[in-house]
C-alpha cells in the first residue's frame, strides 16, 4: 500500500514542478511558452522570484523523499514514517509559497491573518483531496488483500473521517473569511465573474459535503457493523462496492474544484464597483485605471460573529463525529448480537 501511494505522489511532485514552470513561461508579456526564461526567473533576486524557485525546489525535495517509499525494501523499514512525514511537509510548505506575500505588507496584522487563513485553505484542501485520491488507489484491486479487507477498511476510514472532518473545518472558516473579504452580499455570486465562479465552487463544495455526511452517518458505521458481523454476510459485497464509487465521484468532484479554482482573479466587491463607475462614465475608462475600492475594515461586531462562527464549526464538526461513532458502535453491537440474514439486505 505504501508503495502504491508513493508511486503516485512522486509522479504527481513532479508534474506539479512542470505546471509551475508552465504558468511562468506563459506569464511574459510576449505571449506563448518559454521555458528558458521560466527557469531564469527562479532565484532572480527578486521575492516572487524566491517565492517560484522555493516553490519547484520543495517539489523536487519532496519526490525525492518519497520516491525511496516506492520500493519494498524502504517502505517496509523503519525510515517510513519519517520519509513520508517530511516528504508531506515539504509539499505543503511548495503550496504555502504560492499565497505568501512578496513584498512588505503595508498592514502587518491583516496580512498575517489573511495568510494564515490562505494556509488553512490550501492545506486543508491538498490533505482533504489528496487523502480522497489516496483511497481511491486503495480501493482498486490488489492493493488489500481479500481477506484484510474487513479489518482494513474500518479503522482506515475512521482516522481519514477524523482527519477530514479537520479539513472541512479549516476550509469552511478561511472560506468564510475570504467570502467577507472579497463580497459584498449574495447578489455579486450572480452579477460578477468573481461571484459566479465562487458560486459554481461552493456547489461542488457543497456536494462533497453531502457526499460527506452520506459516508459519515451511513456508509462508515455500516462499514463498521461488517467488521463485527463476519466475512460471509452479503451486505459486505454491497458496500464495499459502493464505497468506491462514492470515493471516486468524491475525487473526481475534487479534481473539478482545482480545476474551478484558478478562475478566481480579483473581487466581486471591485468587479461590481468598477462596473457600476464604467456604467455612469462619460468616457471610455482603460481597465487598468478603474477605481478600487479600499479593504473592508475589521470592526469589534467582524470579530465577534467571526469568533461565534469558530466556535459553532468547530462543536458542529465534534459533535458530528461523536455521534457518527455512536451509530458505527450501535450497528457494531448489533451485528455482533445476531447471525445475519440473508433475505432483507439492507435491513441486515
Amino acid at each position: 500500500m505504501t508503495t502504491r501511494l508513493a508511486r503516485a505522489a512522486v509522479v504527481l511532485a513532479l508534474l506539479a514542478v512542470a505546471a509551475v514552470l508552465t504558468d511562468l513561461a506563459h506569464s511574459g508579456e510576449a505571449g506563448g511558452f518559454h521555458y528558458r526564461d521560466a527557469w531564469n526567473l527562479l532565484y532572480d533576486g527578486t521575492n516572487a522570484g524566491r517565492l517560484s524557485g522555493l516553490e519547484v525546489t520543495m517539489l523536487l525535495v519532496s519526490a525525492a523523499l518519497t520516491a525511496p517509499l516506492a520500493f519494498r525494501t524502504a517502505a517496509v523499514g523503519r525510515i517510513r514514517t519519517g520519509l513520508l512525514t517530511a516528504g508531506l511537509g515539504t509539499g505543503l510548505i511548495s503550496l504555502g509559497t504560492t499565497k505568501f506575500p512578496d513584498a512588505a505588507p503595508d498592514n502587518w496584522g491583516r496580512t498575517v491573518f489573511e495568510t494564515a487563513m490562505w494556509m488553512l485553505h490550501l492545506f486543508g484542501g491538498a490533505v482533504w483531496l489528496g487523502g480522497l485520491a489516496g483511497l481511491v488507489l486503495l480501493a482498486v484491486p490488489g492493493a488489500v488483500p481479500p481477506a484484510e479487507r474487513a479489518a482494513f477498511w474500518s479503522p482506515t476510514i475512521r482516522r481519514f473521517s477524523a482527519a477530514a472532518m479537520g479539513c472541512v473545518t479549516a476550509i469552511t472558516l478561511s472560506g468564510l473569511f475570504l467570502y467577507w473579504e472579497h463580497v459584498d452580499g449574495p447578489s455579486q455570486l450572480l452579477t460578477t465573474m468573481y461571484g459566479r465562479v465562487l458560486g459554481v465552487k461552493i456547489l461542488i463544495f457543497g456536494t462533497l459535503l453531502l457526499l460527506g455526511v452520506f459516508n459519515q452517518f451511513w456508509l462508515h458505521p455500516r462499514i463498521d457493523a461488517l467488521r463485527a458481523g463476519g466475512d460471509e454476510r452479503p451486505l459486505r459485497i454491497i458496500l464495499l462496492r459502493r464505497f468506491p464509487a462514492v470515493v471516486t465521484v468524491e475525487t473526481l468532484l475534487g479534481m473539478a474544484l482545482l480545476f474551478v479554482a484558478p478562475f478566481l482573479h480579483g473581487s466581486a466587491r471591485n468587479q461590481a464597483f468598477q462596473a457600476e463607475t464604467a456604467k455612469h462614465s462619460a468616457t471610455v475608462i482603460s481597465p487598468d485605471d478603474l477605481p478600487r475600492l479600499a479593504d473592508k475594515a475589521v470592526s469589534p461586531s467582524t470579530w465577534i460573529l467571526g469568533s461565534t462562527e469558530t466556535l459553532v464549526l468547530i462543536a458542529l464538526m465534534i459533535g458530528g463525529y461523536w455521534y457518527s461513532g455512536v451509530l458505527a458502535r450501535r450497528r457494531t453491537a448489533a451485528a455482533s448480537g445476531h447471525e445475519p440474514t440473508t433475505g432483507d439486505l439492507v435491513e441486515a
